[in-house]
C-alpha cells in the first residue's frame, strides 16, 4: 500500500490543469490499470454520496485530447454532462458506487465515501493495478493506491471520477425533486444554501435528509 497525504500543503504547487503526471510514474513502472477516484455530496445535508471509480487508457498522448478535464467543481453543468459523455467512450472501465443517506446516518460519513468507493471499485470489470484517489483513506479494497491533497486538481483520471460522480448524483437529486417537491433539490442538490434551509424549516426533513447532519 502507498499512502500519501502530506501535513502541509502549499496552493502553488498545484498544476495549472491536471495532467498525466502522477499517472506517468506508475505506467512507466509497468503499473497500467490505474484507477482514478473521487466522490460527490459528502457535505451535502441530503441524497446519497457518490463516488466513481476510472480507469484511463495508459496513453499519455490522451492528455491533449483530455484538455478541459477538470475538478468538477471548476466546470459548469453544461462542460460536466459533456465531458462525462466524452469520458465514457474514452475510459477503459468506469463505475459510480453510491451511499444513502441512511447509511450515511448509520455509518457516519467519511465510512459511508469509503463504503461508496468501495462499490465503485468492486464493479469495474477491469482488474485495477493502483488506485489514485482524492484525499481519504481507503479501506476493504485489496488494491494499493495513493491518496493525494487536492487530487482532482493534480490527475486527470481523478478528475474524471470527479466529474463522473458529480454528474451521477446531480442526476439523482434531479430524480428526488420530483418525488419531494419544495425543497429545491434540482437547483442546489441537496447542499445547505439558504433556500434549502428556509424549505427544511418550512417543510421539515424529508425521508432522504440526513437525520445525523444539523439540519437547523
Amino acid at each position: 500500500m502507498i499512502w500519501f497525504m502530506p501535513t502541509s500543503f502549499d496552493s502553488a504547487d498545484l498544476p495549472f490543469k491536471p495532467d498525466f503526471s502522477l499517472e506517468s510514474m506508475l505506467w512507466e513502472q509497468g503499473i497500467h490499470n490505474v484507477v482514478g477516484v473521487d466522490e460527490a455530496g459528502r457535505g451535502a445535508l441530503a441524497g446519497p454520496v457518490t463516488a466513481a471509480a476510472v480507469i484511463l487508457p495508459a496513453e499519455p498522448s490522451l492528455a491533449g485530447l483530455l484538455d478541459g478535464v477538470d475538478d468538477s467543481k471548476r466546470l459548469a453543468p453544461a462542460q460536466r454532462a459533456s465531458w462525462a459523455g466524452r469520458l465514457k467512450g474514452i475510459a477503459l472501465a468506469w463505475e459510480v458506487g453510491l451511499a444513502t443517506h441512511s447509511e450515511i446516518d448509520s455509518l457516519g460519513i467519511v465510512p459511508a465515501v469509503q463504503l461508496a468507493v468501495r462499490r465503485a471499485v468492486h464493479r469495474l470489470r477491469v482488474r485495477p493495478d493502483h488506485i489514485l484517489v482524492d484525499y481519504l483513506k481507503l479501506s476493504g479494497i485489496a488494491v494499493p493506491y495513493t491518496s493525494i491533497v487536492k487530487g482532482d486538481q493534480r490527475s486527470l483520471s481523478i478528475a474524471a471520477a470527479s466529474i463522473f460522480a458529480k454528474t451521477a448524483r446531480d442526476a439523482m437529486m434531479c430524480q428526488l425533486e420530483n418525488r419531494y417537491p419544495g425543497y429545491g433539490f434540482s437547483e442546489h442538490k441537496g447542499y445547505g444554501t439558504a433556500k434549502h434551509r428556509a424549505a427544511l424549516r418550512r417543510q421539515g426533513a424529508c425521508t432522504e435528509h440526513r437525520r445525523s447532519f444539523r439540519l437547523g
